[in-house]
């Protein structure tokens, strides 16, 4: 019989040995020696775990800041990014161990049944997938959560939802997400005590706290928080320190209503202090180094970019294409930005960069600078052309 491997949102485990992969702090929960006993027991495996946090914020995380990834202006993408990231440590820890078939938990309603798969067929076409929550003799016999619940209880397994905490909970470094259950109400709010991650905005710190993000050719490369000395370079500690500081200060906070790739509404409670930081951080940035006309462009291929990564596609050729493009946009994003984090938002102060596109003597009121005022005449008046144009012809209509 061939091996398979089981995933959720944390691991990947194989019938002969059993593989996770940590991508946060509070996955050291989810990891505890209760469930380890448990995956030994339902495996008959071993337990291997990998800390793949560098792998994370290296080569997802940091793509998504240098193109301003979010999706339908609000979700930050925090679970869409780990997918694929945990697509590739289970396909590898597959092609090592020759196993044939990939489960995972992922409900048929949802993103994850979607990103889990298709990320596995483009990295191992070959691969077969055992997918649960569509087979109907599960669904049947597991209709709702309850009787879920109620199998778990009876078979000493052990669940992070309790009676008193009844939704779904996501957690990675990057951020933590909340659905289900009470939340499915959109009208219902988020009860007290919800959010893991950051602090409440109105009991952060009366004080806020000051840091400066330097960035190389668009990506991360160091941060410094005001009144300490030490920068930090590695770009893990420095995911971990904009984590630290916008979780304090209680930012990245969001509640919305989302559109699923699979043609559903849902509801999405989400916490993303750090990357909230650096998106701000890069955003400001990019104002001061890229062309009028190139940032027009990239904020659409963004737009693209995030709806793909939502909807399972990163590792397809329009990802590629895309992220090849936005790339190439970001060879002068280099400069840093200082930023003041309070009760809840972030907040420019100011911003620099060796290379830029802000001419400070020719934007200047107070010198001439190598600019003729008085080429605006023509340009005012090439550009009135449609405009009166325009008015031209409304006034045809209204007298016809």
């Amino acid at each position: 019989m061939e091996d398979s491997i089981y995933m959720d949102a944390s691991a990947v485990i194989v019938s002969s040995v059993c593989h996770t992969t940590t991508n946060g702090p509070l996955c050291e929960a989810m990891l505890g020696q209760h469930r380890l006993r448990y995956w030994r027991r339902l495996a008959g495996a071993c337990v291997v775990i990998e800390d793949q946090r560098q792998e994370l914020i290296r080569n997802f995380v940091w793509p998504a800041v240098s193109a301003d990834l979010i999706f339908e202006d609000r979700y930050l993408l925090g679970t869409a990014l780990a997918r694929p990231c945990i697509v590739r440590g289970i396909i590898d820890v597959a092609k090592r161990v020759g196993a044939g078939y990939i489960s995972h938990g992922a409900t048929g309603k949802g993103n994850d049944q979607v990103r889990f798969e298709l990320g596995c067929y483009a990295l191992c076409p070959e691969i077969k997938i055992i997918a649960p929550w569509k087979d109907p003799n599960f669904y049947k016999r597991f209709p709702g959560r309850q009787e879920l619940f109620e199998y778990a209880r009876e078979h000493g397994i052990p669940l992070p939802v309790t009676p008193k905490c009844p939704w779904s909970i996501d957690a990675n470094m990057v951020h933590v997400s909340y659905e289900s259950g009470i939340l499915e109400n959109p009208a219902t709010h988020p009860p007290e005590g919800i959010f893991q991650m950051t602090t409440d905005p109105e009991k952060a710190p009366d004080i806020p706290q000051v840091l400066t993000i330097t960035f190389n050719k668009g990506l991360p490369s160091s941060v410094v928080i005001v009144g300490d000395a030490t920068q930090v370079r590695d770009p893990l500690e420095i995911f971990c320190v904009c984590n630290s500081v916008g979780a304090k200060h209680g930012v990245g906070r969001t509640d919305i209503v989302e559109n699923r790739f699979v043609g559903l509404k849902s509801r999405g409670i989400y916490e993303t202090p750090g990357l909230t930081i650096l998106r701000a951080a890069h955003l400001d940035l990019e104002a001061l180094c890229l062309d009028r006309e190139v940032r027009k462009i990239k904020a659409y291929l963004s737009t693209r970019m995030s709806e793909m990564v939502y909807n399972g596609l990163w590792y397809s050729p329009e990802f590629e294409f895309t992220r090849h493009c936005i790339s190439q946009s970001q060879k002068q994003v280099t400069g840093s930005v200082t930023l003041k984090v309070y009760k809840g938002n972030v907040y420019v102060l100011g911003r620099s960069a060796p290379v830029s596109l802000y001419n400070q003597e020719l934007v200047s009121m107070d010198v001439q600078g190598d600019y003729e005022p008085g080429d605006a005449h023509g340009f005012i008046k090439i550009n009135a052309v449609r405009l009166r144009e325009h008015e031209r012809v409304k006034q045809i209509a209204k007298s016809t």
